[in-house]
């Protein structure tokens, strides 16, 4: 998984800098981590039981 999370090392980011970086994702914010726990069950759910070896980019769109 690659994730765009909202996490410490996000809250250490000087206020200008993180609403520059923020304006460059399609979505305009970091992903709380109850997004990123959802993505996890999800892969972890027989529903993704054919999903293997991929990269799942839950970045709010930055990655495009």
């Amino acid at each position: 998984m690659s994730p765009n999370a909202e996490t410490r090392m996000i809250d250490s980011i000087p206020p200008e800098r993180r609403k520059d970086i923020e304006s460059t994702i399609p979505l305009g914010r970091f992903g709380p981590p109850s997004e990123m726990a959802a993505a996890v069950a999800f892969l972890a759910s027989d529903e993704a039981a054919c999903i293997t070896g991929v990269v799942l980019p839950v970045d709010g769109g930055i990655s495009i």
